[in-house]
C-alpha cells in the first residue's frame, strides 16, 4: 500500500484547502446559517475540482472530503461527487456518460443519494418507482437523486430540470434550486416527485424524498459492468464520508489545540496540564485512525481489489471514533463549547451527523461480521 498522493491528487487538494479555507469561515457559515453557500460551490465548480475527481480517483476525492470537513463547507461537494460524478462515470452507459458527466463537472448537476437501509424503494411493472426516504442530505439541493431498488439496482430520478439552472459563474444550480416545492414550476420535472424540507442536526440542507410513480432511468441500464454497482455505490459512499469525518475530527481538534495554548487556569495555559495532553493526544490517535482506514479503503478500491471489508472498518472508526472526538474537541473548550456560535460547536453537530449518516458501531460490526462469516469477496 501507498497512500503517498501523486502530483495530481495533491495539486487538487492544495487547491481544495485554499478556496475552503478562503471561503468556508466563520463569519461566512454564521450568515449563511442552515443553508448552502452557493458563492462557495460555484468556487469550486468553476476551479474544475468536481471533474477533477475522474482523474484522481476515489483516494483523492477522499483528500478533497479532508478538507470541506476541516472547514465543514456548506456544499454538496462529496455527496455529488460519490453519488452523481463517480456513480455515473463507473456504471452509466456510454450514453449517460456523454449527457450526464458534463453537468456533473460543472456543477449545474448535483446528485445525492438515498441509500440503505431506508433508502430502498419499489419498481412497478410499469417501470415507475414508489417509496420514501425519511432524509437524504442536500435533497433540497439536488437536481437528481440516486436510489437503489428491492434489487440493488440504481436508479437516477430527475428533481429538478439542471438546464434550467445558469451555468457554472452565472448562478449555477444552488441558485435557482430547492427546496423543490418552491422551484419555480418550469423547473421542477416530475408532480410524481416531493420534497419535503427537513432540518437535521447539522446544516445540509437535508430533505424527505416521497416518489409516489415517479420516473427514473436505470443507471447502467441493466446492462454487464460492475456484478454489483449498489454495493459499490454504498462502499465508495461509506470511504467518502469517513474521509469528511477525518476532516471535521481535525478541524475540532486544531480549534482545541489552539484555545488550550492560550486559555490560561492558574496562572499558565490548559495545554500544560496533563489532563488535556492526554485527551487531545486520545482524539489525535482516533482522527488518525479514521483516517488511514479510509486511505486505506480509497486506496484498495482505486486498485480494483476487493473493498467492502475496509469500507465498512473505515465508517466504524468515523462513526465510534469520530463522535469520541468531537466531544473531546468541545470538552477541551470548556464553556466556549457549549456556545451554540462557536465555530467547534459547528464541528460537534457535523460529526454526529456523520455519526448517524454512516450507521452505529453495532450495526456496522454486525454487517462486517455477517460479511466475515459468509465468507464473501471483501
Amino acid at each position: 500500500m501507498d497512500f503517498t498522493p501523486t502530483e495530481e491528487q495533491a495539486a487538487a487538494q492544495e487547491l481544495a484547502a485554499r478556496i475552503f479555507g478562503d471561503l468556508a469561515t466563520h463569519e461566512r457559515l454564521a450568515a449563511v446559517g442552515t443553508g448552502t453557500d452557493a458563492e462557495l460551490w460555484k468556487a469550486l465548480c468553476a476551479a474544475g475540482l468536481p471533474g477533477a475527481v475522474e482523474e484522481i480517483g476515489l483516494l483523492g476525492l477522499v483528500l478533497l472530503a479532508e478538507e470541506q470537513g476541516r472547514t465543514t463547507a456548506q456544499v454538496p461537494f462529496a455527496a455529488s461527487c460519490v453519488y452523481g460524478l463517480l456513480a455515473v462515470a463507473r456504471h452509466g452507459t456510454e450514453e449517460q456518460r456523454e449527457r450526464l458527466l458534463p453537468g456533473l463537472r460543472d456543477g449545474t448537476a448535483v446528485v445525492t443519494g438515498a441509500f440503505p437501509p431506508t433508502g430502498r424503494v419499489r419498481v412497478g411493472a410499469d417501470g415507475l418507482l414508489t417509496g420514501t426516504v425519511a432524509w437524504v442530505p442536500w435533497l433540497r439541493d439536488a437536481t437528481h437523486v440516486l436510489v437503489p431498488d428491492l434489487e440493488a439496482a440504481l436508479w437516477l430520478v430527475p428533481i429538478a430540470d439542471a438546464s434550467a439552472a445558469e451555468p457554472v459563474g452565472r448562478g449555477g444550480p444552488l441558485g435557482r434550486v430547492g427546496p423543490v416545492d418552491r422551484v419555480d414550476p418550469a423547473v421542477r420535472v416530475d408532480p410524481a416527485v416531493r420534497v419535503e424540507s427537513v432540518e437535521l442536526t447539522a446544516p445540509w440542507a437535508a430533505g424527505r424524498l416521497v416518489l409516489d410513480g415517479a420516473r427514473g432511468e436505470r443507471l447502467g441500464g441493466g446492462e454487464g459492468g460492475h456484478p454489483d454497482p449498489c454495493a459499490d455505490v454504498l462502499a465508495m459512499a461509506r470511504v467518502v464520508f469517513a474521509g469528511l469525518q477525518a476532516g471535521v475530527c481535525a478541524g475540532s481538534l486544531a480549534r482545541a489545540v489552539a484555545y488550550t495554548s492560550v486559555r490560561e487556569q492558574f496562572g499558565r495555559p490548559l495545554s500544560t496540564h496533563q489532563a488535556v495532553q492526554l485527551r487531545a493526544a486520545d482524539a489525535h490517535m482516533d482522527t488518525e485512525a479514521i483516517r488511514v482506514t479510509a486511505y486505506e479503503a480509497a486506496w484498495r478500491h482505486d486498485q480494483g481489489l476487493p473493498v467492502a471489508e475496509h469500507a465498512l472498518t473505515a465508517a466504524w472508526w468515523a462513526s465510534e471514533a469520530g463522535k469520541r472526538v468531537v466531544h473531546a474537541g468541545q470538552h477541551l473548550h470548556g464553556g466556549m463549547g457549549a456556545d451554540l456560535e462557536h465555530p467547534v460547536h459547528r464541528h460537534f453537530l457535523w460529526g454526529r451527523q456523520l455519526d448517524a449518516y454512516l450507521g452505529c458501531g453495532t450495526e456496522l460490526l454486525a454487517e462486517l461480521g455477517d460479511l466475515l462469516a459468509n465468507g464473501e469477496p471483501v
